[in-house]
């Protein structure tokens, strides 16, 4: 089960740091890859206690799958995922880390952004795509 916290040790590598943010589908930590030394973020995959085994096998074979489907993407507005690791019947991903607000965070703080920003933003979300 997840007992993620600060200072936890994922796959003997990764040191969980300050928690960056929890929603839906999982809790992000910031971290810090022991074996090279760099800062990434780690995300800790809720688990759903009303699987069944089953249900769960297929959910982390549907996670592994897409963890690998993410892998091949390599665009500048795309995050780099480095590793996925199934621990203690927890699922988590490891990402590069990007410091900087959510777009979420930024429009809570400032509010609506202007036209040109707007449009900014989704060119850079359509050209990821």
């Amino acid at each position: 089960m997840g007992t993620g916290g600060e200072g936890r040790l994922i796959a003997n590598r990764y040191r969980l740091a300050t928690r960056l943010g929890r929603g839906g589908m999982g809790t992000v930590w910031r971290a810090v890859d022991e074996l090279l030394g760099r800062d990434v973020a780690v995300k800790e995959l809720h688990v759903d206690e009303g699987l069944t085994a089953f249900d769960s096998q297929l959910r982390g074979e549907r996670t592994l799958r897409e963890a690998r489907t993410v892998a091949q993407i390599k665009h500048p507005n795309v995050i780099v995922l480095h590793d996925v690791i199934e621990e203690d019947e927890c699922a988590w991903i490891v990402m590069e880390l990007v410091d900087g607000l959510s777009l979420a965070d930024r429009l809570s703080a400032h509010g609506p952004v202007g036209a040109r920003e707007a449009g900014r933003i989704a060119a850079a979300l359509l050209d990821a795509l």
